[in-house]
């Protein structure tokens, strides 16, 4: 049997998406847009928000909510 605790550290929490309203909201023209380019799109400004400082926000954010780190054992 699985340890819960172990399941929950394995879930996704959905953090956003990008739609095509997004898209023309900056004024691109979608009528043209298809799935395919939109499922690109989204992997690319994943991969962009990850370099671009979800790692930093991720730690601000976290310590702002008072998670705690994990207690440094002696070696």
């Amino acid at each position: 049997m699985k340890s819960t605790n172990k399941i929950k550290q394995q879930e996704f929490f959905q953090i956003t998406s990008v739609s095509r309203n997004d898209l023309e909201e900056v004024g691109f023209d979608t009528k043209n847009v298809d799935d395919s380019t939109m499922i690109e799109l989204a992997s690319k400004m994943a991969d962009a928000y990850c370099d671009m400082g979800f790692w930093e926000d991720l730690e601000i954010l976290a310590e702002d909510l008072n998670i705690k780190y994990h207690e440094k054992t002696k070696d």
